[in-house]
């Protein structure tokens, strides 16, 4: 594993101070290792970003890697939520995301994630 990504559930329980996300992060930026946060599943976990200031830091963090969903992504993304029969776009992003880090995913959609891409690694909050 080479680090972490995060969905929007796991965005929410870092930014509501759960202590295991908390520690995780650590863990994982102490090692070197990197986080990785797909921009749709940031749009659904930030409303105040004044007010969601551990979020805020995630995302400006050296170690943490925002991607947004381009052309090429938005394209591998459909192809993937054809496959899967689903409609979620910002789940598939995060499952592309994973797969190309080679990383688990920080979530609670577990089963939703599962639907798409069953082999990928999870972490349920």
């Amino acid at each position: 594993m080479s680090g972490l990504t995060f969905d929007a559930g796991g965005l929410i329980a870092l930014d509501r101070n759960d202590r295991r996300i908390i520690a995780l992060v650590a863990r994982v930026l102490e090692r070197g290792m990197r986080i990785t946060i797909p921009a749709t599943a940031l749009a659904q976990a930030m409303r105040n970003p004044a007010r969601q200031a551990r979020l805020s830091r995630l995302v400006r963090q050296a170690g943490s890697d925002l991607i947004p969903l381009d052309e090429t992504d938005a394209t591998a993304v459909g192809l993937l939520l054809a496959r899967a029969r689903t409609s979620d776009i910002a789940d598939a992003h995060v499952v592309f995301c994973a797969r190309r880090a080679g990383q688990a995913v920080v979530t609670s959609d577990a089963s939703d994630l599962k639907r798409i891409a069953p082999e990928l690694p999870l972490l349920a909050v």
